[in-house]
């Protein structure tokens, strides 16, 4: 198979001059144990950048050309050594997006499906997560929308406020209440009062 053509077909063609390793294998040019050790450089690479799932490992070594038959062994023994952990990484990912976006879990464990991590992996993860957390982290982020949208006209600050919350995840009515909230400790009353109104109108 040709340079990329794999996962998809990302990078249609090879790479003039430079066949892959798949190909190489074939030729007898690479033996597979050469082959397996440079699917473990590539890893360690990629490592040594940031963390990674598995299953991105498994595709950006497909994507350059490594069969399936070189990779899995590969990635078993760094598993093995637990150099790669989904769990781990799992957690981390919330623990981050969490803290320091203020993401909520539903926004979390789509990223987590984009990285590859399976279902009960990724349930286990966001565990570390609670509907108070996701409040506590909705009434930051609302308060932060707030205090930087001060000046603009009133149904702006609402809909850009309740739809920042949105886009990370949390519940509309968690969206909604928390910049309630906010506007009160801001002390705008005319703005709580046509609240529903205002949302209920987007």
């Amino acid at each position: 198979m040709a340079w990329g053509q794999q996962q998809g077909g990302r990078g249609e063609g090879k790479r003039r001059g430079r066949p892959n390793v798949a190909e190489r294998l074939e030729a007898g040019e690479l033996s597979v144990e050469a082959a397996g050790e440079l699917a473990r450089e590539s890893v360690l690479r990629a490592l040594t950048a940031a963390p990674k799932s598995r299953a991105e490992l498994a595709r950006s070594l497909a994507r350059k050309g490594f069969p399936e038959h070189v990779v899995e062994p590969v990635l078993d023994r760094f598993e093995e050594v637990r150099l790669v952990d989904d769990a781990e990484y799992a957690e981390m990912i919330v623990r981050t997006r969490h803290s320091e976006k203020g993401q909520a879990r539903r926004a979390i464990s789509a990223e987590l499906r984009r990285r590859g991590v399976d279902t009960e992996t990724a349930a286990e993860a966001l565990e570390q997560i609670d509907a108070d957390d996701e409040r506590i982290a909705a009434a930051e982020l609302a308060r932060k929308h707030v205090a930087r949208t001060r000046g603009l006209d009133r149904d702006k600050r609402v809909r850009r406020a309740v739809g920042s919350l949105s886009r990370k995840g949390h519940n509309p009515s968690v969206a909604f209440a928390a910049v309630k909230d906010a506007l009160a400790a801001e002390g705008d009353e005319g703005a709580v009062d046509e609240l529903d109104d205002v949302v209920l109108d987007d």
